[in-house]
């Protein structure tokens, strides 16, 4: 089903902008790109976004929320919220971070979810758009200690379709869990398929 933001659960936390709805618009259709799947009736939950092999990964991504009306926070390292950029970062929906905390990034975004009656956080499990070793498992250990789930979300660039995906509830047993996740999300989804993690 195409999603547009008339037939999007009324749980969802929102914008309410505009000039966002009018820039994600712009952006979704300079670039091609459409919307399918389902989003979840419930307000809060962790966002898979995979495969990230691209800088514009973020900027399709970016297009999505925006033209869909859509709060998605993401994460950002705690040094970049300052000043202009700090600003920009706050409005889109950043999250800062201190990575170096002794309390640790899963417990900051834990306590994030507990503070908040709706929130969604975007997080891209392979962490950096070059290819690694392996995913990172901490978009599972937030949403396990937070109670959340995770809707995975695909970036299929050989169809030009951002793909929401059902609703995941996830175990204890991590490992067997991000195994499970990696599955959803074939390899030539990506912009970049050599650069896809394993």
């Amino acid at each position: 089903m195409h999603i547009n933001r008339d037939n999007l659960p009324k749980a969802l936390p929102r914008t309410n902008s505009r000039l966002g709805r009018w820039v994600g618009h712009i952006i979704l259709k300079l670039s091609g790109w459409q919307v399918i799947g389902q989003f979840p009736a419930q307000g809060k939950f962790v966002a898979a976004v995979a495969p990230h092999t691209s800088n514009w990964d973020f900027i399709i991504a970016l297009g999505v929320k925006l033209s869909l009306d859509i709060k998605i926070q993401f994460l950002g390292k705690h040094t970049l919220f300052v000043g202009p950029l700090g600003w920009l970062l706050k409005k889109l929906g950043g999250i800062a971070v201190d990575r170096t905390s002794a309390h640790g990034i899963v417990a900051q975004v834990s306590d994030t979810f507990k503070q908040h009656e709706t929130l969604i956080v975007g997080i891209a499990p392979e962490g950096t758009r070059k290819k690694s070793a392996s995913w990172k498992s901490g978009f599972l250990y937030i949403a396990n200690q937070s109670h959340v789930p995770v809707v995975p979300m695909a970036l299929d660039y050989s169809r030009k379709l951002f793909v929401i995906m059902p609703c995941e509830t996830t175990s204890d047993d991590i490992p067997r869990e991000l195994n499970r996740m990696k599955q959803l999300f074939p390899t030539h989804f990506a912009k970049y398929p050599a650069n896809v993690s394993d």
